[in-house]
């Protein structure tokens, strides 16, 4: 396989539940090793990549003769290009042929992955099958996400039904559809080979399937050999024009009422019988009532005007349209105690972050930014407006805001466990890590960067990647914070330049610092900062070594096979896998490359961290970040940036929640 084909298999993680692969193995008969079945099975599943992704995604073929005869499938989701078709496909058969090692029939059609591979001794081309089934569901309540159920389940049901009609109406070589309701996205799709009326079936049986067992939670999937539907609270698909789109307001009526068609006829019937004198009261009376309606608006328009005037900076940069999400001031006061010191757990270059707890008992965190703090009020609008977009269990859960006198607040989930930071530079809790705990840490990182770079609704740079800014859970699940920095870019856009280089040293990749050129590959390579860190134990900043920064440690020894010399001496005489900590490092140190051309994408790299399979290249010297001068006169060279605003110096960040 190519070093393009090394991309993940699994580009987006469903409902944030950690990455596993699952096949079905059915048990409807055996072969043994070596066999004529055994060999043709290998062999045909090995040819689905790339038959199915130059057939439109759907393939269908079958090989031997006899008992030796199999059929096999594959089928890509819809909205899947070419190239990743392949990538999962290929995925997919190898894994069915490595954990089905003698079953006769097997089907994998995971949620973690969007395509479908299946192979059996007898025919199945075009014959329903809604057996097995399988379902996976978000285990937190829709009533999390929503104050009226009862709504939120009509709209649900319309969208399964709307999006249901219009996959099963596809063509014999797609039944795939898409819909959107309000914050509902909905997917489903059918083997192309099934018939409209067996697709429908299929595709009302999983939601009749789905909402007996599981209306009740915050999204899942629901799938058979045949179809699947899945549905969440954010965007996993790429919309189309064909997506369904339904909204709450009904479609007015297509015909005026019959009272209204009367009275119409009424009066073209008298219209002759209208005498001169009463059609002069008629236009006075318009006249006048058009006065009254004329000045009423423009004293309803100035009291207006007035009401709103203290936010009326606000309104125009976009928080109008996230009304939804704000809090009062006097609900937020009580519930920090009026942002008592006692309730402070941090304070950072824009602001005080506080803890406080809502009236029904919901812990929550709450940043103050500082009044007058210019810097800080766009970080505000750009976090606000970054963060309303996203949901994953990567990221740190941003419930709301709160705009009111001069105050400037933003509410999130309460994260118990701190900043990364915190834990992994102390020299007194760095113990706690283990190793199976800071591989959860970094392959969690990765996905949630994964979502920002692939599978969010917007692809988002976060620029400004580093420990402080990964909190900990209750479960030591990482979650990303701090978008103040974050930038969004169009659908086909790869990268973008900025005259104000803002981030912290060590983090900031080379092209970013001299040419202030940032894509999807510069928060790569701050990935690839913060795996050292932590398998290290050591910041960036302050790691030395016989002289040596991290990035030259880390590459002198890999270089000369002693590569674990860079693990956290807590680690050394623990249970942990040697294999992954020197995987990790490898993967580390080619997300550090000089050229961002040369650094893997986060698709990638999750592969590489969940599929120890995975063949990977040899990195290159890395870009060495020897110290913050190096960096300042390599940047301030360059003509192109007004130094007194060039850098901002290690800020801590207006998202960073950190206890005491």
């Amino acid at each position: 396989m190519d070093a393009k084909k090394l991309v993940l298999v699994c580009c987006l993680i469903v409902l944030g539940i950690r990455l596993t692969f699952a096949q079905t193995c059915l048990e409807t008969g055996n072969f043994t090793t070596n066999s004529g079945f055994g060999r043709n099975r290998d062999r045909i599943l090995t040819s689905l990549p790339t038959n199915v992704s130059q057939n439109g995604g759907f393939f269908n073929a079958s090989i031997g003769q006899g008992l030796d005869k199999v059929y096999a499938q594959a089928l890509c989701r819809g909205d899947l290009s070419e190239q990743d078709c392949f990538i999962y496909v290929n995925f997919t058969a190898h894994q069915l042929i490595s954990s089905c090692t003698n079953q006769k029939e097997a089907f994998s059609w995971d949620g973690d992955i969007p395509c479908l591979v299946r192979y059996s001794n007898a025919s199945f081309f075009g014959v329903l099958a809604l057996e097995p089934i399988q379902e996976q569901i978000n285990p937190d309540d829709i009533s999390d996400a929503t104050s009226n159920v009862t709504q939120f389940f009509q709209i649900w049901g319309e969208l399964m039904e709307a999006v249901a009609t219009k996959a099963s109406m596809g063509s014999s070589r797609l039944k795939y559809a898409t819909g959107v309701a309000e914050e509902i996205q909905a997917l489903m799709q059918c083997t192309p080979d099934l018939s409209q009326s067996d697709c429908s079936i299929c595709l009302r049986t999983l939601v009749r399937r789905y909402t007996a067992c599981c209306r009740t939670y915050q999204g899942g999937y629901v799938e058979t050999p045949s179809c699947r539907m899945r549905w969440d609270l954010y965007t996993f698909f790429k919309p189309t024009a064909d997506t369904v789109h339904l909204s709450l307001s009904s479609p007015p009526s297509a015909s005026p009422p019959e009272s209204t068609n009367k009275t119409s006829e009424t009066i073209k019937d008298n219209k002759a019988g209208i005498s001169s004198g009463t059609i002069a009261i008629i236009v006075v009376s318009i006249i006048v009532f058009v006065a009254i309606v004329a000045f009423i608006c423009i004293r309803l328009r100035k009291r207006k005007n007035s009401k709103q005037e203290m936010n009326t900076a606000d309104k125009e940069d976009g928080l109008e349209s996230l009304e939804s999400l704000q809090f009062q001031l006097k609900s937020v006061r009580k519930a920090t105690d009026n942002f008592s010191q006692d309730n402070m757990l941090g304070q950072g270059g824009f602001g005080a972050v506080y803890k406080g707890r809502l009236d029904d008992g919901q812990e929550i965190a709450v940043k103050r930014l500082f009044q007058g703090s210019g810097q800080g009020g766009e970080e505000f609008k750009n976090e606000v407006m970054v963060m309303a977009r996203l949901q994953h269990r990567n990221l740190v859960r941003l419930k709301g805001f709160c705009l009111e006198r001069k105050e400037r607040l933003l509410i999130f989930e309460f994260v118990p466990n701190s900043s990364l930071d915190h834990i992994l530079f102390d020299p007194i809790k760095r113990p706690l890590l283990d190793w199976d705990t800071r591989y959860k840490i970094i392959t969690g990182i990765a996905r949630g960067l994964l979502y920002l770079h692939e599978d969010s609704q917007y692809r988002i740079v976060h620029r400004d990647l580093k420990a402080p800014n990964i909190l900990l859970d209750e479960e030591m699940t990482p979650k990303i914070s701090d978008f103040g920095m974050a930038r969004l870019f169009g659908a086909d856009q790869t990268r973008d330049n900025t005259r104000r280089v803002a981030g912290t040293f060590g983090y900031m990749a080379p092209e970013y610092i001299r040419q202030g050129k940032y894509s999807v590959k510069s928060d790569v390579y701050s990935f690839g900062v913060l795996i050292l860190e932590i398998i290290s134990g050591d910041k960036i900043s302050h790691f030395r070594n016989n002289g040596a920064d991290l990035l030259t440690y880390a590459w002198r020894n890999w270089r000369e096979g002693t590569c674990l010399n860079l693990v956290d001496e807590h680690l050394r005489g623990g249970s942990g896998s040697r294999s992954e900590m020197t995987r990790s490092i490898h993967i580390g140190l080619l997300c550090v490359q000089e050229s961002d051309a040369n650094r893997p994408s986060m698709n990638s790299v999750v592969l590489m961290l969940i599929d120890a399979s995975v063949s990977m290249p040899m990195p290159s010297t890395p870009a060495f970040m020897a110290s913050a001068t190096t960096v300042l006169s390599e940047a301030s060279s360059s003509s192109d940036y007004n130094n007194s605003d060039q850098f901002t110096r290690n800020k801590v960040s207006i998202s960073t929640l950190d206890p005491r």
